[in-house]
């Protein structure tokens, strides 16, 4: 088939180059604008090293942004993560429409954060849809959709790099197959199970030793590695990485105060937070690089006592 590929970074790169691998014909790629002094975008690198016609507007909404998608003459469009707007003058243009990647099961989830919100919410389980772009943001009727478990001390970038990922790109083959062959099926979401989450940026990441272990816990696993889960010493940010929860089960074990470290050992270090305590492998001070956690705390010159986030 004739496509076109809109979208952004390492995935849409896995998306162009598994449709060219088995002989689809990109008629072009779709790229947002650089951003003044950050890295090319993988995708655009890859567009460029293949030699295909490469697209880069600000706006989608704008006409020649339309005349451009138009003037390739596609069956499909297919939105490879995106994060600029699409209106519906824009993703109706190819003859069979465009089909789009969203990181959870819809309607749960909809937003940009999609993949941290069920982990920092404790759920076991999440998935990907391919739908119908719409002028609503992830509202569209639904082509496919993929699930896969959440395991208990998974983090982020398992979740995304493991399953999400290349559960994505074979999703997105298949799904563009059924449209082409007029065998798909499209199913509105039911807005009774709809859910919308913003970003999840420092605010949302920062930690509140008060609360439960158990949510300080997925906190973290759903900030990492980003945009990390993060408390504060002595006035600076320190983001932690990985981690293990421990549950206090009486109250004999019950050791130290909210937000107290109470142990560095040789690898890790112990901070009580409400019902147990998050013992921290990895992290990370504002000024530094990740590092294991007991380094830090001898460099730092932290011992058992010490308060975070006050």
């Amino acid at each position: 088939m004739k496509i076109a590929i809109i979208g952004q970074q390492d995935y849409g790169k896995a998306v162009l180059e598994a449709f060219l691998a088995r002989g689809d014909q990109v008629a072009g790629v779709f790229v947002a604008p650089d951003k003044e002094g950050a890295r090319p975008d993988p995708l655009k690198v890859a567009a460029q090293e293949k030699g295909l016609a490469l697209f880069q507007f600000a706006s989608y909404r704008k006409p020649e942004a339309q005349e451009a998608l138009r003037g390739l003459g596609v069956d499909l469009g297919v939105m490879a993560y995106v994060l600029l707007f699409a209106p519906q003058e824009f993703v109706t243009i190819p003859r069979l429409g465009t089909i789009q990647y969203h990181p959870s099961l819809l309607p749960r989830h909809r937003g940009p954060s999609s993949i941290n919100w069920p982990i920092i919410q404790g759920a076991t389980r999440t998935g990907l849809t391919i739908f119908r772009p719409t002028d609503g943001l992830d509202e569209g009727p639904v082509v496919l959709q993929k699930s896969c478990d959440i395991g208990p001390d998974e983090t982020l970038g398992e979740v995304y790099f493991n399953k999400l990922f290349p559960m994505g790109v074979s999703a997105m083959l298949e799904a563009a197959d059924l449209v082409y062959a007029g065998k798909h099926a499209e199913t509105v979401q039911d807005e009774a199970q709809a859910t919308y989450e913003g970003w999840c940026r420092g605010a949302e990441a920062r930690i509140d030793w008060t609360k439960p272990v158990g949510q300080i816990y997925d906190l973290v696993r759903g900030c990492n590695p980003a945009p990390g889960a993060w408390t504060t010493l002595g006035g600076k940010k320190l983001y932690l990485y990985d981690a293990r929860k421990i549950v206090f089960r009486r109250f004999a074990e019950v050791v130290g105060k909210i937000g107290e470290i109470t142990s560095i050992g040789a690898e890790s270090i112990r901070i009580t937070a409400q019902g147990g305590q998050l013992e921290v492998l990895r992290l990370r001070h504002e000024d530094g690089k990740k590092m294991g956690a007991a380094e830090f705390a001898r460099s730092a010159g932290m011992s058992a006592g010490t308060f975070l986030g006050a």
